[in-house]
């Protein structure tokens, strides 16, 4: 696994080329959910600890196997969380944003998973080290009941596309899929090729190339060169199976502050 070079820590205002805005972005630690959820005491002691590092498309944050070094915390992108077959098939079981962590083995007594870690959508993450985080689970604090907390809606998602992958159709997956992903990011497009989709929802290539047409054709979305722009997300939330709610509800539930944090991905960079 490749190490990725940390920016800077705490705070970091980047000026990002090629966008539409050209007011550069800044980034802190409360931009992930569960940082943000943390006590000003608990917060400030782990403050000089988390480290900014850039997370690039395709990258492998952890492969199957790897000894994991740190917890993750991101701040912007999307992730998924997949089984790769000996013969290179991959399935999806899980997909992350700023609501959770990359690493959870770390926190449950493991230091290694069978599973791999992808990047989807390039973003950004502050890393906390084994070594400060077991530290950390010594205090009687709020961060491992968040952390047991995530590891629960992580359980029920993880079983969800499991139920969604044996009995529902490729395009209510991809409905499902897309919503997923959207409720990680401030946008209502997606940047994803057909591959990575593929891969995500363990289908071949043509099956999303059908379920993207069917999507399209009923005015849901619009699907070209590897880009999705949701047209209309009331009626996709229409289409999808009970399984996307099923998901979105355990999160809610388990974790109160998702309710008021989970719609503004975006706007919590002013937050110190």
């Amino acid at each position: 696994m490749l190490e990725q070079p940390s920016l800077r820590q705490h705070h970091a205002t980047l000026e990002l080329k090629g966008t539409r805005s050209a007011r550069p972005v800044q980034f802190t630690p409360r931009q992930n959910h569960l940082l943000a959820a943390l006590p000003q005491d608990e917060y400030a002691r782990l403050l000089p600890h988390l480290e900014l590092v850039h997370l690039p498309v395709g990258w492998t944050v952890y492969g199957a196997g790897d000894q994991q070094k740190y917890l993750y915390f991101p701040i912007t992108g999307i992730f998924s969380k997949c089984y790769v077959t000996k013969d290179g098939a991959a399935s999806q079981c899980a997909i992350k944003g700023s609501e959770g962590v990359i690493g959870l083995s770390l926190f449950l007594g493991g230091e290694s998973s069978p599973f791999q870690t992808l990047v989807l959508s390039a973003g950004y993450a502050y890393r906390l080290g084994a070594n400060i985080l077991k530290i950390e689970l010594e205090h009687d604090g709020v961060l491992p009941q968040l952390l047991l907390h995530y590891t629960q809606a992580m359980i029920t998602q993880t079983s969800q596309i499991a139920v969604c992958n044996r009995h529902h159709s490729v395009a209510q997956q991809l409905c499902r899929w897309i919503l997923s992903c959207l409720d990680r990011l401030p946008v209502s497009e997606l940047a994803m090729t057909q591959v990575q989709i593929a891969d995500s929802l363990g289908v071949r290539r043509e099956s999303v190339t059908e379920a993207a047409g069917i999507l399209q054709r009923a005015g849901l979305i619009q699907y070209s060169r590897g880009h999705i722009i949701v047209l209309d997300r009331a009626k996709l939330e229409a289409q999808v199976c009970e399984c996307y709610a099923v998901v979105k509800r355990e999160y809610d539930r388990l974790l109160p502050v998702y309710r008021q944090l989970f719609a503004s991905v975006s706007a919590g960079s002013g937050a110190h």
